[in-house]
C-alpha cells in the first residue's frame, strides 16, 4: 500500500468526479525492487548510486502532461473500457489510421473524430473472443479484460552485469523501450537511438519535456533499410552493440536483415519488447495491455477503471532495464523475450483491495507501517541534450568504423 500511495498511480486511478481508487496487485512494489536492482548493479560498476524510484516512474508521464484520471477513459484519452456481450474490453484508438482499422473491425464506417459510439454498439453484441480474433487480424490494439488468474512467471535477473561504457543500440519508440534505454544510459551505457526516414519515433510529437527526459544525452542515427547501404550500416551497428533494444514484432527487423539469434550467438544481449511475446502477432499499447492482463481497478458498482497512465509501458521499461543489466554467469548472450501483458499479469494478486479515506483533507491509505498520503505524480528534471532525428548519424558510424551509406 505504501508503494502504491507514493507512486502517484492511485491519484490517476478512479473517476474524474470521484475519489481515487487503489489498484490491485503489487506493480509499484515490483517497480521499486527493479529500480533498486538497477542502482545496485550500477554501483558495482563504479558509478555513483542512482537515485531512481521505480514506483514513481510509473506515473511520471502524467506529471509532464498534467492529464488527470478519467475512470474508464485512459489518462491519455485514446483508450476506452467498454462492455462486451460477455464482459468488458479495452480498445485503443491512438494512431492516425486506427479509425479506418476499427471500421474494418466492426464492419462499418466510423466517425474519425469520434469512433466510440459505433465501437460500443458493436461490442455490446459481440464477445471478447470475437474482438480478439478480429483485432489480431487487423492489427488493432484491443482485447477483453481478463480476470486476475494465476499470473505467469517473469524470469528473475541473473548474474549482475554493470553496463558502464557498453553500447546500447535502441530501435524502440514511445515509452517502454525508451525508458529502458534511459535507465541504461543513467547507469553509464552509451545509447544510440536508431530511426528510419519514414518512421521516426511517434513520441517526438508528444510532450517535449518528457521526450527530453527519456532521450537526453543519447545519440540519434537515421538509416534507410530500403537501401543496400542502409541495411549494411544497420547490420554493422547491431554487430557493434553490446545490448540491442527493440519493441516491434520480430518480422519488422527481420525485414531489415537483422537476426536476433545471430547477435545473441556472438554474445550480445537482445531485449525484445512486444505486446504478448515474440510468437504472437498481437499489438498493444500500455493502457489496453494492462487492462487486458487484468490490471483494472473497480468503481463502487463494479465498473472497471483504468489503473494509472498506460502502466504496462513504464513497468515493462523498468523490468527490461533490470534484465538488460543481468547476464548468464558464463558471459554468453541472452535474448529477453518480454511480453508486456505477462509482465503486468505477474504483478497481480488475489489480496483484497482497501479503500482510501480522507484525514484532515488529503486522501490517505492504511499501510502496515501506518497511514500514508496519496501522492500526486512527480516529474524528474530532464538532463542532457536531445539530438534532432539523425543528427549524429555520421559521427556515430565514424566512431564505430562503419562505412556511411
Amino acid at each position: 500500500m505504501r508503494d502504491w500511495a507514493e507512486s502517484g498511480v492511485i491519484a490517476l486511478t478512479g473517476r474524474a468526479d470521484g475519489p481515487p481508487v487503489i489498484p490491485p496487485g503489487r506493480a509499484a512494489t515490483v517497480a521499486r525492487a527493479m529500480s533498486s536492482w538497477i542502482a545496485d548493479v550500477s554501483a558495482l560498476g563504479g558509478r555513483q548510486h542512482l537515485d531512481i524510484d521505480g514506483a514513481r516512474l510509473l506515473a511520471e508521464r502524467a506529471a509532464f502532461t498534467g492529464r488527470p484520471r478519467h475512470g474508464n477513459i485512459s489518462v491519455g484519452g485514446s483508450c476506452r473500457l467498454l462492455p462486451t456481450a460477455d464482459g468488458w474490453a479495452a480498445v485503443s484508438c491512438a494512431r492516425p489510421d486506427d479509425p479506418t482499422l476499427i471500421g474494418a473491425l466492426i464492419s462499418d464506417a466510423v466517425d474519425e473524430g469520434n469512433p466510440w459510439p459505433a465501437v460500443a454498439d458493436w461490442l455490446h453484441t459481440h464477445t471478447g473472443a470475437e474482438l480478439t480474433e478480429r483485432a489480431e487480424l487487423l492489427g488493432v490494439a484491443a482485447g477483453p479484460v481478463s480476470p486476475a488468474n494465476t499470473p505467469p512467471s517473469v524470469p528473475a535477473p541473473l548474474h549482475p552485469r554493470p553496463v558502464d561504457g557498453l553500447l546500447v543500440v535502441d530501435f524502440s519508440a514511445l515509452w517502454a523501450g525508451p525508458l529502458c534505454a534511459h535507465l541504461l544510459g543513467l547507469a553509464g551505457a552509451r545509447v544510440v537511438k536508431v530511426e528510419t526516414p519514414d518512421r521516426p519515433d511517434g513520441a517526438r510529437r508528444g510532450d517535449p519535456d518528457f521526450y527530453h527526459l527519456l532521450h537526453g544525452g543519447h545519440e540519434s542515427v537515421v538509416l534507410d533499410p530500403t537501401t543496400t547501404e542502409g541495411r549494411r550500416a544497420l547490420a554493422a551497428l547491431v554487430d557493434a552493440a553490446d545490448i540491442v533494444l527493440e519493441a516491434s514484432r520480430p518480422r519488422a527487423l527481420t525485414r531489415f536483415g537483422l537476426d536476433a539469434d545471430a547477435a545473441v550467438a556472438r554474445g550480445a544481449t537482445w531485449v525484445s519488447i512486444t505486446a504478448a511475446g515474440r510468437s504472437s502477432d498481437r499489438i498493444g499499447f500500455g493502457d489496453d495491455l494492462a487492462a487486458a492482463a487484468g490490471l483494472v481497478a473497480h468503481d463502487s458498482d463494479g465498473t472497471p477503471l483504468f489503473v494509472g497512465d498506460a502502466l504496462a509501458d513504464p513497468l515493462t521499461g523498468i523490468t527490461a532495464a533490470a534484465l538488460a543489466m543481468s547476464a548468464p554467469a558464463d558471459g554468453s548472450g541472452r535474448l529477453w523475450d518480454l511480453s508486456m501483458s505477462d509482465i503486468v499479469a505477474s504483478t497481480l494478486t488475489d489480496q483484497p483491495v482497501p479503500q482510501p479515506f480522507r484525514r484532515d483533507g488529503p486522501w490517505v491509505v492504511d499501510a502496515s507501517s501506518g497511514v500514508v498520503p496519496i501522492a500526486e505524480p512527480r516529474p524528474r528534471t530532464p538532463a542532457g541534450r536531445v539530438a534532432a532525428s539523425g543528427e549524429d548519424t555520421a559521427a556515430v558510424l565514424a566512431s564505430l568504423r562503419i562505412a556511411a551509406p
